[in-house]
């Protein structure tokens, strides 16, 4: 449907006023008024672009989950590259997307145990983005195992442990930062660091056990 530049500005600027909003308060804490004021519309006008609080949300959770396909998805999925640095791309991208929008994941886990009856649209959400992941991943993963070039892996649990290790550090970072020493004034620095490292963790934990 087309819509006229000034209406989809209007609409852009009430969902990056919302995203803000629902990062940082939680859906239960936000306000459409607050939404409205930050976004510079009248609350009537966010209620006509957008009923109701929850399809706002829903809107920007399905805009987060399409981003999330499309980074992670590109580079497991690009044709010709061995499947080693396809898994460096897809690891690279997912920690880059967290890194972009990251109050998500605390968001995430907050709204699935403060509202459990949402957990089911984002499961499904992002099952929509993990099946035909997991199916094309594991082909290629037992195909390198069949020509010897690593043990054999289960690709669900090579995913969790990519996404364990680069949520992490967003999720936990209040905690981390006691810890860091001279990184805690350096936190670009310290985000890079854990980039290349837990590239650097799969890639060992691909390789292939030595016989003895």
């Amino acid at each position: 449907m087309f819509m006229p530049e000034h209406a989809h500005n209007k609409e852009h600027a009430i969902l990056d006023a919302a995203e803000h909003e629902f990062l940082t308060k939680g859906f239960d804490g936000a306000r459409t008024t607050s939404i409205a004021r930050a976004a510079g519309v009248t609350h009537a006008m966010l209620h006509y672009y957008f009923r109701t609080k929850e399809k706002i949300f829903e809107r920007i959770l399905d805009e987060k989950m399409r981003l999330m396909g499309e980074s992670v998805l590109t580079a497991f999925g690009t044709p010709g590259l061995p499947l080693s640095e396809r898994l460096r791309q897809g690891i690279e991208n997912h920690f880059d997307l967290i890194a972009a929008n990251a109050d998500l994941p605390r968001f995430v886990v907050n709204e699935v145990f403060s509202r459990p009856e949402r957990y089911e649209a984002m499961r499904q959400r992002i099952r929509r983005i993990m099946e035909p992941l997991l199916a094309g991943l594991q082909h290629d993963l037992d195909e390198a195992a069949a020509r010897g070039e690593m043990d054999s892996v289960d690709a669900l649990m090579l995913l969790l442990d990519i996404i364990s290790l680069n949520v992490f550090p967003f999720l936990a970072y209040p905690v981390l930062e006691p810890l860091l020493g001279d990184l805690a004034g350096d936190k670009a620095r310290f985000l890079a660091l854990r980039r290349a490292e837990n590239v650097e963790i799969i890639r060992k934990r691909l390789q292939k056990t030595p016989q003895r």
